[in-house]
């Protein structure tokens, strides 16, 4: 295994030759000011119909006479904020037998990364079945035994590394083994349809990895639906039999209203929470940004003190002025850096450090600016601190990032590492896999 070093609590995303050094500005510090509002739907814009609203308008056709589970979360909300959970309740004809929990839980209860045992909902009475109890992340057949169809409708942030997919995939696998239908009540890919970022993950990765269930580009572009139709359509993909999954019967209920350049805040939908760190479209801009790069151990955090978690950038060492200039010098498509004061709530004092602006969306890369923060890393170091640590930690990390051989590749080289040619080669990979699944589009 790759000797990588890597605390694992933010994320729970060929070498050519070196480039010439880009030209160094003369660096200005600008004036530290309050940290940007959060951004907010376009007013004026009329909320497209979610997957579950469809279902409704529809006279709940698609499940009226079926004994239901359903994967879901806070997130899983119709078009006016009423959960999919409440809806699927009062539905004529509908009985709600169950339900089932991704990670944090059905109410977000639970911290990233904790296990927890099946219980009873509160707010419902009904059981939730735990699919994150540290035993099995799959449905079991006695937990699907007394069900017709197995619903999902969960709000994924359009990363591979972001568990909700997984948590589908691996549905999906129960369901068609099982003999029960699967149903994907679809939801926006908050990212738009058009963005494909960062490494495709190896294919001896894809086994038994939770943070990357999908041989995607780090940055995918589809939606659940789509993602459940490629699943359901491609051999290799579902760890089932090829039989179970012809046999399968997949149901994805369309979005309308939704078109493939839409990013979140042009849908006229609000943004519920879909876990404790994720909680407005700005993190979810910011977790394929800096997620991988902030979990290595060069001391870069993402975060300001306690504030603008996956979009705001600090070090724990590095004065700010070193590593802005370097941020800065590089020249990222799309990307500006804004230094922020924030008043952090757990000393009392001001912290400082940048939040990263999406400057051009046209241009912005997502996943660009992780690997330029690991080759800083070795840089404000000093030497590579990618060569020691924690045979778990390593591991994790790679499944995480994708590749081996990039890891491999900054294992050797360090602050030597061609980031650029790196990037080219993704960029070419990522655009060849948007063109070859294009076939399992549902929207333009």
């Amino acid at each position: 295994m790759l000797p990588l070093l890597v605390p694992l609590l933010g994320l729970f995303g060929c070498s050519a030759s070196q480039p010439p050094a880009p030209a160094k500005p003369v660096f200005q510090p600008p004036i530290v000011t309050a940290a940007p509002e959060p951004e907010k739907p376009v007013p004026g814009i009329r909320a497209l119909m979610l997957g579950i609203d469809v279902l409704e308008a529809d006279g709940f056709a698609a499940v009226k006479g079926k004994r239901l589970g359903l994967l879901t979360h806070p997130a899983g909300v119709n078009r006016h904020g009423v959960t999919t959970i409440e809806v699927l309740r009062r539905a004529p004809g509908v009985k709600l037998v169950s339900l089932f929990g991704v990670e944090h839980g059905i109410n977000n209860e639970f911290p990233a990364g904790r296990n927890y045992n099946s219980y009873t909902d509160p707010k419902t009475g009904l059981p939730v079945n735990s699919l994150y109890d540290g035993k099995s992340r799959k449905p079991t057949r006695a937990q699907l035994a007394n069900l017709d169809a197995l619903v999902v409708d969960l709000q994924d942030i359009g990363t591979r590394s972001y568990t909700f997919i997984s948590a589908m995939k691996l549905a999906a696998e129960a369901a068609f083994e099982n003999g029960k239908e699967f149903i994907v009540l679809d939801r926006p890919n908050p990212l738009g349809g058009l963005k494909v970022d960062g490494p495709p993950l190896d294919a001896h990765l894809a086994v038994n990895n939770y943070v990357g269930a999908f041989r995607v580009p780090y940055v995918h572009g589809l939606t659940m639906g789509e993602l459940a139709r490629l699943a359901r359509e491609t051999p290799g993909v579902l760890s089932i039999s090829d039989t179970a999954r012809v046999q399968g019967k997949l149901t994805v209920v369309p979005m309308r209203g939704w078109t493939r350049a839409m990013r979140w805040t042009e849908t006229g939908l609000t943004w519920v929470p879909t876990s404790p760190r994720i909680r407005e479209f700005s993190a979810v801009m910011g977790y394929p940004m800096t997620g991988l790069g902030c979990e290595a151990p060069s001391g870069f955090r993402h975060g300001v003190g306690d504030q603008h978690p996956f979009r705001g950038l600090s070090h724990l060492s590095a004065k700010i002025d070193v590593y802005e200039r370097e941020l800065r010098a590089l020249k990222l498509p799309g990307l500006q850096f804004r230094r922020i004061s924030v008043p952090n709530a757990r000393t009392g004092q001001p912290s400082i450090g940048l939040f990263i602006e999406v400057a051009d969306w046209e241009e912005w890369r997502p996943a660009e600016l992780n690997f330029w923060l690991l080759k800083l890393t070795c840089k404000l170091e000093g030497k590579n601190p990618f060569t020691s640590g924690k045979v778990n930690d390593r591991a994790i990390f790679v499944k995480l990032l994708g590749s081996s051989a990039f890891a491999a590749d900054l294992v050797a080289k360090g602050e030597k590492i061609d980031i650029e040619g790196w990037l080219r080669t993704w960029r070419a990979q990522a655009q060849a896999w948007q063109d070859q699944t294009k076939r399992f589009w549902l929207y333009r």
